[in-house]
């Protein structure tokens, strides 16, 4: 748990992505549709930035950009030195398991692997990764290491999900609506874990929300509808998760 006082900012740093211009259209003619129209965007190293925006603002479509799961129809997307726009498969493929970790709304956990064996998955195919037991410690599940899936509540199923995600020492950690499926109560113990994996690793991270109670936590917080940025803001200080009003 964090204590009650507020947490600095993160001074700037030269981007890890640079956006300009992103744009994804699905479909063609009368049924084209411009999921996002023209993004322009600079994501720093340590942020922790919260994108706001109602279902269908284009927020998931960003979000698998963002994360080589989906490439643009025209714009830039760099990722340092990378173009992601232009790269091939096995250029994202590599991209993907070596430097973006997932959080979803849902736990993808495999049933039959306990919480230790379903972060060790991970661990296995990454470049430098931490042992997953220390995963785990960091999001506060060191005491259930090999308790199955059924045998662990919704939000500790979350934790094992970001102790999954952050033991490949990610640059970037995307989260779609991660709380979503979540009572507040709950929800709260998955953001603290999330706000001390960033601050801790220094990790790039992104939460994608419709909930604005999240903006608080944010080192910034970007505004998104109808496929464009609307505004953004940057907080003063970032508030701990413990000290939202929910």
């Amino acid at each position: 748990m964090f204590s009650g006082d507020t947490i600095p900012v993160r001074t700037a740093t030269p981007p890890v992505y640079s956006v300009r211009g992103l744009t994804k259209v699905y479909g063609f003619g009368e049924t084209e549709v411009h999921a996002l129209a023209g993004v322009d965007l600079d994501l720093h190293e340590g942020e922790l930035i919260v994108l706001l925006g109602p279902s269908g603002s284009g927020k998931t479509t960003l979000l698998n950009n963002l994360g080589g799961l989906d490439v643009p129809t025209a714009g830039e997307l760099r990722y340092r030195d990378t173009d992601l726009a232009c790269a091939d498969e096995d250029q994202l493929t590599r991209f993907r398991r070596d430097s973006v970790g997932f959080i979803f709304q849902f736990y993808n956990l495999i049933p039959s692997l306990t919480a230790r064996e379903n972060v060790a998955l991970i661990t296995e195919i990454a470049r430098d990764p931490m042992p997953a037991e220390d995963a785990l410690e960091l999001v506060h599940l060191g005491a259930r290491l090999d308790h199955f899936p059924a045998q662990l509540s919704g939000g500790e199923q979350q934790r094992v999900a970001i102790a999954r995600a952050i033991a490949k020492r990610p640059e970037v950690l995307l989260c779609d609506e991660p709380t979503g499926a979540l009572d507040v109560r709950t929800g709260i113990v998955v953001l603290e874990a999330i706000a001390r994996a960033n601050r801790e690793l220094g990790t790039l991270t992104i939460i994608i929300t419709h909930n604005a109670v999240m903006a608080g936590m944010a080192d910034r917080v970007i505004h998104f509808s109808d496929g464009r940025v609307l505004h953004e803001h940057r907080n003063p200080q970032r508030a701990p998760v413990s000290g939202l009003e929910w």
